[in-house]
């Protein structure tokens, strides 16, 4: 007799089972290489104002009643630098005094979550990508496309999705 025929009926081979446990294993850890570090602070995260840069296609402008809920105001977003804003997942910043600007949060590279912004640069964390805080350009890989632009509306002294 072999060892295959010792088997109960409709049970999975051995091989078979430790196959499907170490391509969860692997699963598991392709998973947690690309993905964000989870942190519950669902706050926004403060950021420094860095260079000043040049405005560029994104720019929002002012308009009245049009947009969502007004979620940052003027005075929150500091001239060439920004803010990111984790609970509507975009970057706001203000490259030249009061041109604002809207990108989203999420880095082109491999999905994480950007988490700073110094110096005229938007940070990613995971792979320290960096990307302009003018038009959301890559400045230094890996990286390769810029941050998608979002719309925003300006009102007043209050920013909301548009």
């Amino acid at each position: 007799m072999t060892s295959e025929s010792l088997q109960p009926t409709g049970a999975p081979a051995r091989r078979t089972i430790v196959a499907a446990v170490g391509a969860a294993g692997l699963a598991v850890a392709l998973t947690a290489c690309g993905s964000d570090d989870g942190s519950s602070d669902s706050s926004s995260s403060n950021t420094q104002a860095g260079a000043n840069a040049s405005g560029g296609d994104a720019s929002s402008s002012a308009s009245s009643g049009s947009g969502g809920t007004a979620f940052a105001k003027t005075s929150d977003i500091p001239e060439g630098g920004g803010k990111i804003f984790k609970d509507q997942g975009v970057v706001v910043t203000q490259p030249t005094a009061g041109t604002y600007k809207a990108f989203s949060s999420k880095c082109t590279h491999q999905g994480c979550a950007v988490a700073s912004i110094a110096n005229g640069v938007i940070v990613c964390p995971c792979h320290k990508s960096e990307f302009s805080v003018a038009d959301g350009s890559v400045k230094k890989g890996p990286a390769t496309k810029a941050l998608p632009a979002e719309q925003i509306t300006v009102s007043g002294d209050s920013i909301a999705l548009a």
